[in-house]
């Protein structure tokens, strides 16, 4: 089964709550969404494997430590997951980015896809899927079920704030992909949205009804 891991930093949970506020305007909402995604980065590429390198100083030689040469790809699922693009590439400029577009159906609240575009080696990256809300978790599944028809194997999933049933969704379909998230949430109510949630993540972070 895979794990689920909640960034409670105190940065990211005070910078949460002002995403949750009601009465952030867009422009706060997007810093602050961008803001979090750097800070959740730097979690999840806690155990990227490191290789020793020798460089000079300008005293001496020494021994230090870089990233092995894992190549890394973040995958937004369109359209909330822009908003959590920059601020994970702030920390990991070097990434690849690849689209899914999906969007809920929503009388059914099933996923729809019109949009896919990937890097032409995502097979051998190591993948973030990102999306703000993890609610239903259909929409997530879909994205991991394409991925792994484009025969993906290294794919995490990184969101703000979770429903229990989107997390057991996902772990059910997905056991081997693990969840980074900052915030677990009380429910979905009966249109599939998270409560308290942050309203719609997408509205509000391109100011759209």
């Amino acid at each position: 089964m895979s794990k689920v891991y909640i960034c409670d930093h105190p940065l990211i949970q005070h910078k949460l709550t002002f995403i949750r506020d009601e009465r952030t305007n867009t422009k706060d909402f997007r810093e602050l969404v961008d803001e979090v995604a750097t800070l959740m980065a730097y979690e999840i590429t806690r155990n990227i494997p490191l290789e020793k390198m020798e460089v000079n100083t300008p005293v001496g030689p020494v021994q230090g430590r870089v990233i092995s040469g894992r190549m890394l790809g973040v995958i937004p699922i369109l359209r909330a997951g822009l908003g959590m693009v920059d601020g994970i590439l702030k920390l990991l400029p070097a990434a690849k980015v690849g689209h899914i577009g999906l969007y809920r159906d929503p009388e059914t609240l099933k996923p729809v896809e019109y949009y896919v575009k990937l890097p032409t080696d995502v097979q051998e990256r190591e993948l973030i899927v990102i999306d703000p809300m993890l609610a239903t978790g259909g929409s997530a599944i879909a994205a991991l079920d394409l991925l792994k028809r484009k025969n993906c194997t290294q794919i995490k999933l990184m969101c703000l704030i979770a429903a229990p049933e989107g997390i057991r969704a996902v772990q059910e379909a997905h056991p081997d992909v693990d969840i980074y998230i900052a915030a677990i949430d009380e429910k979905l109510d009966d249109h599939g949205y998270i409560v308290p949630g942050l309203g719609d993540a997408g509205d509000r972070l391109f100011g759209t009804k």
